[in-house]
């Protein structure tokens, strides 16, 4: 196979099992680098194994239910996977603090659903950073944590 094909099972790998329905935290120690970067515009960035494993564990004690799936193939070229995916989840949990522009009380039952790109950065084998664009704005619209207002 080649370095992209490689790279493209990786990150397919990483999809399935990080952010997937049934979250696999081993899936960090396996195929992220000790220091990956994780950043979405919805939380603050994440740096390393064990904060990128935190992040996950709150997000997923406030969403039990959250998961993401791609909605295309992933596009690769050299060290880069590109991915585009929707998901979402309904909050059903514990307080969420995470969020940029706020916080969620225990067990709100607000639905999030949006899309988003993401783009893959591997160094030998490993997830060195995981930048995303996602449609933040629906997401904290949805969650009552952002207003819409008339135009």
């Amino acid at each position: 196979m080649s370095k992209e094909q490689d790279n493209k099972a990786i990150v397919g790998r990483w999809f399935t099992r990080f952010w997937g329905e049934q979250c696999d935290l081993s899936i960090v120690d396996e195929i992220a680098a000790p220091d990956m970067l994780l950043k979405y515009s919805l939380h603050d960035p994440r740096r390393g194994r064990e904060d990128i494993k935190s992040f996950m564990t709150d997000f997923r004690a406030a969403f039990p239910d959250l998961n993401f799936w791609g909605v295309a193939d992933l596009i690769a070229e050299g060290d880069y996977v590109v991915g585009q995916w929707e998901g979402g989840g309904t909050h059903t949990g514990s307080a969420f603090t995470d969020f940029r522009a706020g916080m969620l009380p225990a067990a709100s039952g607000r639905k999030m659903h949006f899309t988003g790109t993401t783009v893959l950065r591997l160094k030998d084998g490993k997830i060195a950073e995981e930048i995303g664009l996602d449609d933040g704005v629906t997401a904290l619209t949805q969650l009552g944590l952002l207003t819409s207002s008339p135009a």
